[in-house]
This record gives C-alpha cells, structure tokens and sequence, in this order.
C-alpha cells in the first residue's frame, strides 16, 4: 500500500508535464509565418456548402483523356433557364446546348478551352513563372456587341503574404493582399477601380 498515491494527488506523467510547460514558454516567431490562403478563396468552402452547384433538367459529361496532360471534354445540357425578371414570379425559357472542350495541363502550364453551341468561348490560362509569382488568364468571347470581356492576374506569393493584381477590360483594376498576423490568424484587403464603379474595398480577417 506504500505505493498508492495518497487521495487528492494526481500523479502527472514527467513528459506531459515538460510538454506542457514548452508549450506555455513558447513564443510566437514573427519572423517566420506561415503563408496565407489566396484571397480569392477565402470563400470558396463557404460558397461549396451554402451553394451547391445544383440544376433542373439533364446534363451528361464526359471526359477523354488523351495523355498524360492533354484531354477532350464533352458535355451536353438540356434545361430551362432562368431570366431576370421585374415581377415576383421567376420565368425560365426552355434551353439546350452542347459544349466541346480542350485542357492542357502541366505543374507550370494550363490551358483550359470551351466552346459552345451558342457562340460562346470560354478560355482560361494559368502560368507559373516562377515558385513565386503566377499569371492568370479568363476570357469570354461572345457574338453579341460589349459582352465580350477578359480578365488578366498577376499574384505573387511571399514567405507570409499573398498580393494579387486584377486588370480586365473597361478600365477594371483591382488589387487585394492578405498577410499573416500570427500562426493561425491574417488579415487582408480588397479594392477595385473603374469607370461605373469609383472606388470599392472591403477588409478581411480570417483564421488559418
């Protein structure tokens, strides 16, 4: 019985103890952040559980894979519509179309293409010029007059930071940056500049 722990004492083991008392003297290096995620998706698991991507109607897709980077997609929706409308009422115009698709996918290099039965192409780029800086392509070819329009980023990925640079067509630019603050919490910030807009910004806190 001379070695029961007496009633009252919690016998604590020696290296949880000395886990414990590093983890209360260790001090946050401010030199050394992590690296934040891009701006542009900080609400991307947000949007992927508040909006799913949902349709009424049939859609078939189907992908060929050709090689190790290239590949053929098809896809084939039939479906109503939904237009705006002044009422309260949703009208929906009964819609077919079929798109044929060109990917190209490489660690430093991706070239994504759509066409559509309609007259749309859909085209986007994305090049890794170096481990640190990015350039990103979209654009969205039409047949009708000034809906056609392009969008051009240039991002640059730092030790603890993120900074993104927009410009797109009709005199549209935009500028965000996000920086690490502590191990698990960044801040970042967001403005945009052009003819129908003067000036538009909004901040962001989020944890990592």
């Amino acid at each position: 019985m001379a070695g029961l722990v007496p009633p009252g004492t919690t016998a604590v083991p020696a290296d949880v103890s000395h886990t414990a008392h590093t983890k209360h003297n260790e001090k946050t290096d401010y030199m050394n952040l992590p690296c934040p995620i891009p701006y542009e998706e900080r609400h991307r698991e947000a949007l992927m559980s508040l909006k799913p991507e949902t349709f009424e109607g049939l859609r078939f897709d189907f992908t060929k894979g050709l090689n190790q980077k290239f590949s053929l997609s098809h896809s084939v929706f039939m479906g109503p519509t939904e237009i705006p409308s002044q009422s309260a009422e949703t009208i929906k115009i009964p819609t077919s179309h079929y798109e044929f698709g060109a990917n190209f996918i490489d660690p430093n290099l991706m070239l994504i293409g759509r066409v559509l039965t309609d007259g749309r192409l859909n085209a986007r780029v994305k090049w890794d010029l170096t481990d640190n800086l990015t350039v990103k392509a979209n654009a969205q070819i039409t047949n009708e007059p000034h809906m056609s329009h392009g969008m051009f980023n240039f991002d640059y990925k730092g030790k603890d930071l993120r900074s993104q640079f927009q410009m797109g067509n009709g005199a549209l630019f935009g500028a965000s940056y996000i920086q690490s603050v502590t191990p698990h919490f960044s801040l970042g910030g967001e403005v945009f500049l052009g003819w129908s807009a003067p000036k538009v910004g909004h901040w962001l806190c989020c944890p990592i």
